[in-house]
């Protein structure tokens, strides 16, 4: 009669086995999978105007087709955030703190956020599929 470990090492190795040849094919990549999941959590970029000076100064940012970009102003003059995506966007900064913009893109590549006014580029966005 095969003692007890042995049993258990018979047992542990057919599991691993199994689950190992569970799942044989590659994951394939469609379109509709590529893009953000809905409900997928905002890019969130906080931008400081104060005293002529902008932050963050070209921040280097990642996101994917159709995921929430949020901008977060808080500014002590007024401006103009342009985001050069297809389409554009463009949304009037007044002075304040707390101030939301948000939108999606759609089309992947580089985008440009800047303040028209400061003439300064926020950031550039990486969106990929």
């Amino acid at each position: 009669m095969p003692s007890v470990s042995r049993l258990c090492v018979a047992a542990l190795a057919a599991g691993l086995l199994a689950a190992g040849c569970a799942s044989s094919e590659p994951e394939q990549s469609t379109a509709s999978s590529a893009s953000a999941a809905p409900g997928a959590a905002a890019v969130v970029v906080p931008v400081r105007i104060a005293g002529g000076t902008v932050t963050p100064a070209d921040a280097r940012l990642e996101a994917r087709v159709g995921q929430p970009i949020e901008i977060v102003v808080d500014s002590d003059a007024a401006d103009e955030l342009h985001v050069h995506a297809e389409p554009d966007h463009t949304f009037a900064v007044t002075p304040g703190t707390g101030e939301r913009f948000r939108f999606t893109v759609e089309i992947p590549g580089r985008v440009e956020i800047e303040l028209h006014h400061a003439g300064r580029t926020v950031a550039t966005l990486l969106v990929r599929e």
